[in-house]
């Protein structure tokens, strides 16, 4: 247990700070302080001793240098021992048993780890003179020097902690289990605020560059989850930046770590889309996609695509769910349902499904970076915001698609960038028909996109996010009846794929760039 006598406060938060200085007070703490934090704490009628009557040197160079000095850290970093509090009362140094300091909030005015992963622009009226000013010295210096000497100092960096720590010292003292978690969320705190610092001032010393040479990670919070992909694998979340964790949910279970997944999954893919459009999503690919003058029928044509496999799935949609639509999704057991707005009478009935998942998420597009562990590394690469350009389309048949088949065409490249590879995606007025995701031949993937389709891919387009490197998924793709192909070309067998089309009565367009999904 650590009884305190005199704390060290510093705080640019000053919220609930000249409360638990009183309290402190109460307790007979001695208190030690500087600049504005002082003066704060003697205009609320607390007495503070200023960091410069122990120093015997004013703050200095404009407040650069208020507390590094060997009276402040000999009192943070002694050891309670025979040794160390000899030296501390030959010197004339007085112990110090509590730190409590937080740093200027660097993340507002500077180009964070946060901002690089979402693919924000630099903050506005951030400057280098500015961000180097409030680059924390001393504060961070005191906080490393408490947290590394935790068994006798309490280190405390956030104003939530402070009820923990009066609670502990109102008993015998502070415990040594708070100790270590102030202490673990102390070093954290200095980590993200080193991160920040780097990646700001790489952005600002290298403008031009697209990636960082170093990578520092540092998550604004963390939450445990049930599992991970399988019962008995144990998994974390990490927040890094608003997102998925900002989402805000209504109803149901926690969400697992598959859930995370299919969520971001089908939320990027309903994001791409204006008009009203519903996604079923499952196991990370989309079993269904359709756009409609309304969420019900986007819905109920979303849903035909493929019912068997939407069963326990997650549904995304774009706009705010009415009750119509609650009632027909309803019918089928989902996990998760995603949307920015639930009208109440809509989230009246489905909430009375306990375990439904309902996630508040904004229609934004993910932007900025996607991040894939690998043993031993990191791979880093920018989203893939890429829109196709129906300009650049390149009619290599003899036959042109059609203005119907054009704007097919599109929709089903818009879906296919969200499928595993090998992808094939059959579409026809706005909607999927047939779905072939992740097969290790592409002939195979035109082949589960025919049978999905279960007969409705007659007059439909086909999308595939890569080249065709024979002419068989041509051929396959004919059998459905499809009339259109969209793909990137650049096979060294282009030009069979173009002769089987041309044999099918097919128009055949390529974009130019493929669209991979790993």
């Amino acid at each position: 247990m650590l009884k305190v006598t005199k704390a060290l406060i510093s705080v640019s938060d000053k919220t609930g700070i000249v409360d638990f200085a009183r309290k402190l007070k109460d307790m007979e703490v001695d208190i030690v302080s500087t600049g504005g934090t002082a003066r704060l704490l003697e205009e609320n009628s607390i007495e503070v001793e200023k960091i410069s009557n122990i120093t015997r040197f004013p703050e200095m160079l404009d407040g650069r240098v208020k507390t590094l000095h060997p009276a402040i850290f000999g009192g943070i970093l002694a050891l309670r021992n025979e040794d160390h509090t000899k030296q501390l009362r030959d010197l004339g140094i007085s112990p110090i048993d509590m730190v409590v300091v937080n740093l200027y909030p660097f993340d507002k005015l500077a180009y964070t780890l946060g901002h690089f992963m979402e693919g924000k622009e630099f903050p506005k009226g951030a400057d280098e003179s500015k961000a180097l000013e409030n680059i924390d010295i001393g504060g961070v210096t005191l906080i490393r020097a408490a947290a590394k000497n935790y068994r006798d100092v309490a280190v405390i960096i956030e104003p939530d902690d402070y009820d923990l720590v009066l609670e502990d010292m109102a008993g015998e003292g502070i415990r040594v289990e708070t100790l270590r978690n102030l202490a673990l969320k102390a070093i954290a705190h200095t980590a993200r605020y080193d991160s920040q610092i780097y990646h700001h001032l790489y952005h600002s010393f290298n403008p031009e560059a697209v990636f960082p040479e170093q990578l520092l990670m540092a998550s604004n919070s963390f939450r445990t989850l049930r599992y991970g992909e399988n019962p008995h694998q144990k998994s974390m979340f990490y927040s890094i930046y608003p997102g998925i964790a900002e989402a805000e949910q209504l109803n149901g279970k926690k969400l697992s770590f598959n859930n995370f997944l299919d969520v971001h999954d089908a939320y990027s893919l309903v994001c791409e889309f204006q008009e009203p459009t519903v996604v079923e999503m499952k196991h990370t690919n989309p079993c269904g996609v359709a756009t409609a003058k309304n969420l019900l029928k986007a819905y109920e044509l979303a849903h035909k695509t493929d019912p068997l496999s939407a069963f326990g799935g997650i549904i995304a949609v774009n706009r705010p769910l009415d009750l119509a639509t609650a009632e027909k999704i309803s019918e089928v057991f989902m996990e998760v349902i995603i949307a920015p707005e639930f009208e109440q009478d809509a989230l009246d009935l489905l909430c009375k499904k306990k375990n439904l998942r309902l996630l508040k998420m904004p229609i934004e597009s993910p932007k900025g970076f996607e991040m894939k562990w690998i043993h031993g590394g990191v791979l880093l690469q920018e989203n893939d915001t890429r829109q196709l350009d129906m300009d650049e389309l390149k009619v290599v048949t003899e036959r042109e698609p059609t203005e119907q088949e054009l704007r097919d065409l599109q929709y089903a490249w818009k879906i296919t960038k969200h499928v595993k590879s090998n992808s094939i995606v059959f579409c026809k007025e706005n909607r999927t028909v047939g779905i072939g995701a992740g097969q290790m031949s592409r002939v195979d993937a035109v082949w589960i996109a025919r049978e999905k389709s279960h007969g409705n891919s007659k007059g439909a387009v086909m999308a595939s996010d890569a080249f065709f490197p024979f002419r068989d998924g041509i051929d396959e793709a004919a059998k459905g009846g499809i009339t259109a192909v969209i793909q990137p070309g650049g096979s060294i067998r282009d030009q069979e794929g173009i002769d089987a089309a041309n044999e099918h009565d097919m128009a055949m367009v390529f974009t130019g760039y493929r669209i991979f999904k790993h």
